[in-house]
């Protein structure tokens, strides 16, 4: 099958379109042939050499797919060849074909697009997992998401609009991206390359701050996350887009009686992520079905220009998800 690797770890140049055996099927596994997969800051992570996959997990990219099923595990009931489907997998989704957990397979769900369940699990699964479940947010609870237009961002942006936030703050880059932010949900979008979005939280909130802060950033806004967060706040890390904080002062966050809490997803086990898929089924997917949520498509690319996919991603211009088409 053909697929994408990477030579050595570095930019977007290591990128390779490469040849590999078709994965082997396990008595639990669903071999699906890949219409598209996700692209997602982890693969970025991963590429750069900061993210190594799980032990015994394939070095091939991608964690999120959507595709047709091909063939079924021996133990497999829920699934057979010809459904269209969209799974989580540790790896291997920048492929023609990827072997998912039968309990990480999930059937398209109502009124999305095949290609729009290829961006689906892997923005969504982080946001509740991290977010509503690790973090326990709430209605009637303000809240400041970094990188407001990212794939994360905007998932979030959409999750806590859609459950109770009284006041979503979002950080982003440029005026083109506070419009679309603010399209999507968030009450103020805060040009942090011109605005302190300390100063612009408190004036918005009378100097009270927000209830929670989800970051992907990390470096120096970990110390302002500090300043931002209102008494007995919560500051979610899912992310470290500029690295570790040189040097952080924990005073406000003793004063404040702070909690400061991270988590990834893609090291999970396949039955807690299955735990966090059937919640999403419960709470999340009525929604879909509705209209009333969706995952952002910004652009797509063929498998072949997952290197051009990538320099997009890391120039931070798009709104939402970037998709490999594989299979048209």
């Amino acid at each position: 099958m053909k697929c994408i690797t990477f030579n050595g770890a570095g930019g977007p140049e290591v990128i390779a379109v490469s040849e590999r055996p078709i994965p082997e099927l396990s008595d639990d596994g669903v071999l699906i042939e890949v219409v598209a997969a996700g692209i997602n800051g982890p693969d970025v992570m991963q590429r750069q050499g900061l993210y190594a996959p799980p032990p015994g997990v394939t070095d091939i990219p991608g964690l999120e797919v959507s595709g047709v099923v091909k063939e079924v595990g021996a133990s497999v009931r829920k699934f057979k060849v010809g459904d269209e489907v969209c799974a989580l997998v540790p790896g291997g989704g920048y492929a023609e074909y990827v072997v998912a957990h039968q309990d990480n397979v999930l059937f398209i769900p109502e009124g999305l697009t095949l290609v729009e369940g290829g961006i689906l699990l892997e923005t969504f699964m982080t946001v509740w997992s991290h977010l509503f479940q690790h973090a326990k947010f709430r209605e009637n609870s303000s809240i400041l998401i970094h990188g407001g237009t990212s794939g994360i961002g905007t998932t979030a942006t959409m999750l806590t609009r859609a459950f109770g936030a009284t006041q979503i703050f979002t950080t982003v880059s440029s005026a083109a991206h506070q419009q679309a932010s603010l399209e999507i949900g968030a009450d103020v979008a805060i040009n942090y390359k011109q605005q302190d979005f300390v100063e612009e939280v408190k004036k918005h909130t009378n100097g009270h701050g927000v209830d929670f802060v989800l970051d992907i950033i990390a470096g120096d806004y970990i110390q302002k996350n500090y300043e931002v967060a209102a008494m007995n706040g919560t500051i979610l890390q899912i992310g470290v887009l500029k690295g570790l904080a040189e040097k952080v002062n924990i005073f406000p966050m003793l004063a404040k009686r702070l909690t400061h809490t991270g988590a990834t997803l893609r090291s999970q086990s396949a039955t807690a992520k299955a735990e966090v898929m059937s919640a999403l089924q419960e709470k999340v997917w009525p929604l879909i079905s509705k209209g009333q949520l969706k995952p952002i498509l910004y652009q797509s690319f063929d498998l072949e220009n997952a290197r051009q996919a990538h320099e997009l991603l890391q120039q931070g211009k798009h709104v939402g998800k970037l998709v490999l088409i594989v299979k048209k």
